[in-house]
């Protein structure tokens, strides 16, 4: 594998809440896939994990290096949570298509969140062939 691109995001869980507020659930629909809705809404801590995945998404398009310019949608970058708590990321439409398009084939993706504020790194990998 050969390193493509890093990025890495931190966010205020303040900021998660605030959008919310304001837009309430179609604010989730816009960002959040049904799946991610699923895994932090019930959680005790949620504006926390949903700014996790928030972070995360941002690092995922600073790593691919496209940011939001290449059209890719919110929720065509899904981060699933597998058994034991390690992220995982899921790409759909747009978003799988350039990464295709740019010869990255995985990525790494690591979440942490406190009470304030939620940081993601990601790591964008490419095949050596």
């Amino acid at each position: 594998m050969t390193v493509v691109g890093i990025g890495t995001d931190i966010t205020e869980v303040a900021r998660i809440e605030r959008m919310f507020a304001k837009h309430g659930d179609l604010f989730l629909k816009r960002v959040f896939t049904l799946a991610e809705q699923e895994y932090c809404s019930p959680r005790k801590a949620a504006s926390q994990h949903f700014a996790g995945r928030w972070a995360a998404k941002e690092a995922i398009l600073k790593a691919i290096g496209t940011g939001w310019t290449k059209g890719i949608g919110w929720t065509e970058i899904e981060i699933i949570t597998q058994p034991g708590g390690k992220p995982k990321v899921e790409l759909h439409g747009r978003a799988a298509e350039v990464c295709r398009e740019l010869g990255i084939c995985e990525i790494l993706v690591s979440i942490s969140h406190v009470k304030e504020t939620a940081i993601a790194f990601a790591i964008a990998n490419g095949s050596d062939s």
